[in-house]
């Protein structure tokens, strides 16, 4: 019992209308399990703590089509309902393709989709927006509309009279929304962990889904969607077909508000390849944990936080004499910048980091996005010599110094604007570098970095 949130394009609301019918359901006492489409990190952030179930991304670009499939049929059992919320426009994917749509993931796992149109600048064009989505792609089900953003009373009734020749179900009508703001800046949505009033907002959202929504046709919509069960057989997850494991290690992980963006798959990965995951703020804690053997520093926003980062010396120098000690370490965007000389956001302004990679990162204006295939021309804990992946980037700062041996070649490709390009630090017991990746299809790549952790346990 599934549905697919979908925008007609980037900034109609989908979020927020994702948020708020799964708010409506869980505080009907509902178990709902909900994904993402797409790389992103942040509005899972927000579903998770509303469901109480970690939000899973959906993205046949970092993992495969078999592996959506899998993910979905494994994380829908035990829920009564689960949401997907899309990315961008129904049918925005990779450099202008359909590829890692929320289409795309709709064909993968067979599922109706409720499209959400911003209605605040349409009267009767509204019908041909519709109609053009419907008749797209006949292989897709658009099993109802969701308007937002509508301006009156009138407003609603001429866009009613507009659409009731499509005979297309129309299960929410949402007013411009004041009291209900997801505040933004420069990386998408403020994380969770920087909301103060967040209950506030959760109990206005669950309002919202449960007044603005015409639950008479959703439910039943809900209800005889296809299930999980009538999904082509995926390959299965790697938590049930893992690699031989090592013996247990410990990983110490920045967890706070400078370094929160992981994957869920990707920590219960580690953990079901007999990893304990110790969480640390590189904010707040002035020592590494203790009885650790390797280190790993997700993304995050260190530019927001780097005066706390910079101020706390001891964690700083904790980190460096354990790297500098061989301790195995993998960093992922900011966790790459926290591992650099200094953050610099604006002229005049420097902020020390842990300084063990000969290179500083400025913040700028450019944005740096997008999926990337890269080939390893260097090995580094995580990856062998020639290991070829997908990968994904996005942020504002760029290294200055680059590397002068990269750990990456990122390949051309007909739908990356970019050109070709190098990118990465390493170490025999390092792993730095913009890019994100999923683990999902590479639990082999978990193992050996795993591998390194008992290693060094084992020295002297």
């Amino acid at each position: 019992m599934a549905l697919i949130i979908a925008g007609e394009r980037s900034g109609v609301g989908k979020t927020t209308i994702a948020l708020a019918l799964n708010a409506a359901l869980r505080a009907w006492g509902e178990s709902v399990q909900v994904f993402k489409v797409g790389p992103d990190y942040i509005d899972p952030m927000f579903h998770s703590r509303i469901s109480g179930q970690p939000c899973r991304n959906l993205d046949p670009i970092l993992t495969s089509p078999a592996y959506v499939q899998a993910c979905f049929q494994s994380h829908c059992q035990g829920a009564t309902y689960s949401l997907i919320e899309g990315v961008m426009g129904l049918f925005d994917g990779r450099g202008g393709t359909q590829a890692g749509s929320t289409a795309d993931i709709a064909r993968i796992l067979n599922l109706p989709i409720l499209l959400v149109i911003d209605a605040q600048k349409l009267a009767g064009s509204v019908a041909a927006i519709a109609q053009g989505f419907v008749q797209f792609d006949p292989k897709l089900t658009i099993a109802g509309l969701i308007l937002n953003r509508v301006g009156s009373d009138r407003h609603q009734a001429i866009l009613q009279t507009a659409l009731e020749p499509l005979d297309i179900p129309i299960v929410g009508w949402l007013r411009r929304e004041d009291a209900i703001q997801l505040h933004h800046r420069h990386l998408g949505l403020i994380p969770l962990g920087e909301m103060s009033d967040f209950n506030a907002l959760g109990d206005r959202l669950a309002h919202l889904g449960q007044t603005c929504f015409d639950w008479s046709i959703l439910r039943p919509l809900l209800a005889d969607s296809k299930s999980s069960s009538s999904l082509p057989t995926g390959e299965p997850l790697p938590e049930n077909n893992l690699p031989q494991k090592t013996p247990r290690v410990s990983l110490a992980i920045a967890q706070d508000e400078a370094f929160n963006f992981y994957y869920a798959d990707n920590l219960d990965l580690l953990t079901a390849l007999g990893t304990t995951l110790v969480p640390w703020s590189p904010i707040r804690d002035t020592h590494l944990p203790p009885n650790i053997g390797g280190l790993y520093f997700g993304g995050g926003f260190p530019e927001v936080f780097a005066p706390d980062l910079s101020e706390n010396e001891s964690a700083r120098r904790a980190v460096a004499q354990a790297i500098q000690k061989g301790m195995p370490t993998y960093a992922e965007c900011g966790g790459l910048m926290y591992l650099s000389e200094a953050i610099i956001p604006e002229a005049g302004k420097s902020y020390p980091m842990v300084g063990v990679l000969p290179t500083q990162a400025h913040m700028g204006q450019r944005l740096t996005l997008g999926y990337r295939h890269v080939t390893a021309i260097q090995p580094s804990p995580l990856v062998p010599l020639e290991t070829r992946l997908w990968g994904h980037e996005f942020h504002y700062s760029r290294l200055t110094p680059e590397p002068d041996c990269p750990l990456w070649h990122i390949d051309e490709d007909n739908h990356n604007p970019l050109p070709s390009a190098h990118e990465g630090w390493f170490s025999p017991t390092l792993h730095a570098s913009y890019i994100h990746l999923h683990w999902g299809t590479h639990p082999d790549l978990l193992a050996r970095f795993l591998g390194k952790i008992y290693s060094y346990r084992l020295l002297p």
